[in-house]
């Protein structure tokens, strides 16, 4: 029989394992880590002998102390040492939590993403925050540009809203954020981006939020997503809370042949919290398996 000493003292350690957690999940994996999460998939119909390596980054949220100036600049250095033949940013660039107490200038974020190299180029898509913290935008509705997007075009990036442009043997497009002017009140055009397809090249598809993928038609080879910060915590590989109706949470899903690429993301939003999904470079290797 356990007694009353045995009890406290199991009682104190399992309160102190629970503040051990909570500091890790608070104080170290957000900010101290950087993951590398490698997928390596052969899509269906993938040229034979093509072998493409993609970057794949979202959910930024620049703003200090949380995504800080010299923190952004460590995660392009090390996004450009895994040699990417295509770098992939698929959106949510500024802050979205209250814990920032400086947000960071719109140049000042896009000029050191500027900063990635890739033969067959860096692209962009918008995230429901870049809509959401930019009034006139949302003001001017499907007409308005994001000046995080503005920012990015200025510093040498496209960002593809509903447009597709031609990336060496592929195809990039890029949709709108679903979720532009509220919760799944979007801004995404699917037949307009689809109607510039011409050929026969392989279409990687960039979206902010995930749920779009199970709609896409098979033209579409690959989808990147972010948006769900992998649940931003995740316990025994399950997310308890993800903002996806198709609970797209992070990673590889493959559905009747199509495939998707979900990124954990790097920033934080709601909680300065991670925990089982740290901040991530996602690198997918095409045509190797």
């Amino acid at each position: 029989m356990i007694g009353r000493r045995g009890l406290l003292t199991a009682a104190g350690g399992v309160a102190a394992a629970g503040l051990g957690l909570a500091g890790y999940g608070f104080g170290v994996e957000p900010f101290f880590r950087l993951a590398v999460q490698r997928h390596a998939l052969v899509p269906r119909g993938w040229p034979p002998g093509l072998a493409l390596r993609v970057v794949h980054l979202s959910d930024l949220h620049a703003g200090a102390p949380l995504m800080a100036e010299a923190r952004i600049e460590m995660i392009v250095a090390a996004a450009n040492a895994l040699e990417p033949d295509l770098v992939l940013l698929t959106g949510d660039f500024g802050p979205s939590i209250r814990f920032v107490n400086r947000v960071l200038p719109h140049a000042d974020v896009a000029r050191r993403l500027a900063a990635l190299r890739a033969p067959l180029g860096v692209f962009a898509v918008n995230g429901n925050h870049d809509w959401w913290e930019d009034r006139a935008a949302m003001q001017a509705g499907r007409a308005g540009v994001p000046a995080m997007a503005r920012a990015l075009e200025r510093a040498g990036i496209p960002v593809l809203g509903n447009r597709v442009e031609r990336a060496g043997p592929v195809l990039v497009g890029g949709l709108e954020s679903s979720w532009a002017f509220g919760v799944r009140r979007g801004a995404e055009d699917v037949p307009r981006m689809l109607g510039q397809v011409t050929g026969e090249a392989p279409l990687l598809l960039m979206a902010h939020e995930p749920d779009i993928f199970a709609t896409l038609p098979g033209r579409v080879t690959v989808t990147f997503c972010g948006h769900t910060h992998g649940g931003q915590v995740r316990l025994l590989g399950w997310s308890p809370v993800v903002p996806s109706r198709h609970r797209y949470a992070w990673g590889h899903v493959r559905e009747d042949g199509r495939d998707l690429v979900v990124s954990g993301g790097l920033g934080l939003s709601t909680l300065p919290v991670r925990f089982g999904v740290p901040p991530e470079i996602t690198l997918v290797e095409l045509g190797t398996a």
